[in-house]
């Protein structure tokens, strides 16, 4: 399925609606959790979440007092649900948009990924490892959790994959700082996820 089809913004909403929703923790998880804590005080910087959902990560981040965070879905109910739960996150930074149809000017300091990649056609992975260096800064980071395992042949999402893949997607255009098994994930997912900070190069 084309993300940037019509049909892809229907799909994801009746999954939200349905409750087709596994992905969906109910909070932000402890590896993104310990990764913002390390970041110290809040600051100006743009951070980006793509297909986002209902984005409890955005709500740390907000709550911590980051104010440039942005969050992209095709999923009207997925950023209904943030703005429910968080009124006063900026309504401008809530972008019903394709991530591949993102501009890429102001660039982002930080994409953080979450559940978004698993849920591309695997096809689309090298286009998305583009478009993320092409989003972000000389030197901006990519982080977050990608599932190093295998689910066997699924026609639809969450799509599975290994790191040797996905390391051949990300090296042209950035330097690996963690690219290893998160040693803190969800108990279901203990094992299962690859903890990644890559830095553009």
């Amino acid at each position: 399925m084309e993300m940037d089809s019509p049909l892809a913004a229907a799909y994801w909403q009746e999954r939200y609606t349905t409750g087709r929703t596994g992905w969906d923790a109910g909070a932000i998880t402890p590896p993104l959790r310990e990764y913002f804590a390390q970041l110290g005080p809040s600051d100006n910087r743009r951070i980006l979440i793509p297909g986002a959902g209902r984005a409890y990560e955005a709500e740390y981040l907000h709550r911590q007092g980051y104010e440039n965070i942005f969050v992209a879905d095709v999923a009207p109910g997925a950023l209904a649900a943030l703005q429910q739960r968080v009124p006063d996150f900026p309504a401008a930074h809530l972008l019903l948009q394709d991530f591949f149809r993102l501009p890429a000017e102001p660039p982002y300091d930080l994409i953080v990924e979450q559940t978004f990649f698993c849920a591309l056609a695997p096809a689309r992975r090298p286009a998305y490892a583009q478009h993320c260096a092409s989003l972000l800064r000389p030197g901006g980071t990519l982080m977050g959790l990608l599932f190093d395992t295998d689910f066997g042949p699924v026609t639809e999402p969450p799509f599975g994959g290994s790191r040797e893949e996905y390391h051949a997607y990300f090296a042209p255009y950035f330097d690996f700082r963690h690219f290893e098994t998160a040693y803190n994930s969800l108990q279901p997912r203990q094992g299962r996820e690859l903890f990644i900070c890559l830095k553009k190069k």
